[in-house]
């Protein structure tokens, strides 16, 4: 049995394990990164612009900094801008359903201690290569220049 004193301790460690694993999420396969002269509210607008340019949809936004504001928190700015086509949907689910937990595809932009922001993404054709179908492998070649070419735009 645990006792109340040794619970937050163990709360802890399981937080303390949680954001060592974050930490290392940039080395995952695809995984690509630009910086920006442009600060974070700045990069956000010019990434849905960039977006919209390259045909995509926004599919939805999440920021963690925008509801710790909410509730009176300041922490740097992130945002998860989360990114598809239906057309690409249908391909994608045609080629495998399980692939489709993976969609939409997402950026995420970071705020830097200087005010700066960066882009980060991870290559469709890595986030889709677990699922080992040449079609879904093809959908994701197309997409690899494509956001590319989105994020780009956006840090230009």
């Amino acid at each position: 049995m645990t006792s109340r004193r040794s619970l937050p301790l163990a709360t802890l460690a399981v937080l303390t394990l949680g954001f060592a694993t974050l930490n290392h999420a940039g080395e995952l396969p695809g995984t690509q990164t630009l910086t920006s002269s442009h600060d974070f509210a700045a990069l956000v607008t010019k990434l849905e612009a960039a977006v919209a340019e390259h045909k995509m949809a926004v599919v939805a936004k999440a920021s963690a900094s925008q509801g710790a504001a909410a509730r009176g928190v300041k922490i740097p700015g992130n945002a998860v801008i989360m990114v598809f086509r239906n057309d690409f949907a249908v391909r994608m689910l045609e080629a495998s359903m399980p692939a489709g937990i993976e969609a939409p595809l997402r950026f995420y932009v970071t705020e830097a201690a200087d005010g700066k922001a960066s882009l980060t993404w991870r290559a469709p054709s890595a986030t889709f290569a677990p699922y080992g179908s040449a079609p879904l492998d093809k959908m994701a070649s197309e997409l690899d220049p494509l956001f590319a070419a989105i994020a780009r735009d956006a840090v230009r």
